[in-house]
């Protein structure tokens, strides 16, 4: 039988690991660059003054464009640049809205295709805030029977989620279910906030607790 020699063997080794190492850095390098953007995106949506917040998430919202056409297939890109873009969605508010609720829309359906769970949720709760903040047909696609289609099935993912139970607090406020907003106002307000969005989960925390107080 003959043997191999220990230096081809070893040789042959190094060829094979050099792909994985390759995958490993480059999956690092995609997620060190969402990691910044999502710590922008708290920064932005949490301390800076609100008349300067529609520009600075414009701005990131490129850079995550940039992101999400380099990794098509990574849910979580998709995901954040969803957030993202609903969040500009929201500052910029009216017609000039619809661009980014349109775009955010799209990219959280295919984050969902890629990981039904869209992130441990967080897909499902900003498609329920863009449905439920759009205009309607013929105008954009807001419609609250599909909003509140989404805000379950995050329910169903993270029950005791801050973000889950305010919007949907605020949802069930607008159609006039006052004691289902209510219930939901103060889960969000007993929720845990997550480490990794802490600042963000506060600030919903105590616009619960602004929803509870008038209802």
């Amino acid at each position: 039988m003959l043997r191999r020699p220990p230096f081809a063997a070893a040789l042959c080794l190094l060829l094979a690991a050099a792909p994985l190492s390759q995958l490993l850095a480059e999956t690092m390098e995609w997620e060190d660059e969402l990691f910044s953007l999502r710590h922008r995106w708290e920064r932005v949506t949490t301390e800076m003054a609100p008349e300067r917040r529609e520009a600075a998430l414009e701005s990131l919202a490129k850079e995550g464009a940039n992101l999400a056409e380099s990794h098509p297939r990574q849910s979580r890109v998709l995901v954040w640049r969803g957030i993202i873009l609903a969040s500009h969605a929201r500052e910029a508010g009216g017609l000039a809205a619809l661009g980014s609720a349109k775009e955010a829309r799209r990219l959280l359906k295919r984050a969902v295709e890629l990981d039904p769970e869209g992130h441990n949720g967080s897909a499902w709760v900003t498609l329920g805030a863009l449905y439920d903040r759009a205009p309607g047909w013929p105008v954009a696609f807001g419609d609250a029977e599909t909003a509140e289609e989404m805000f379950r099935r995050a329910l169903a993912i993270r029950p005791q989620g801050i973000d889950v139970n305010y919007y949907y607090a605020a949802f069930l406020e607008d159609e006039g279910r006052s004691d289902e907003a209510r219930e939901h106002a103060r889960r969000a307000m007993d929720g845990q906030a997550r480490e990794a969005r802490r600042a963000s989960d506060e600030a919903l925390r105590g616009e619960a607790r602004a929803l509870l107080e008038r209802l």
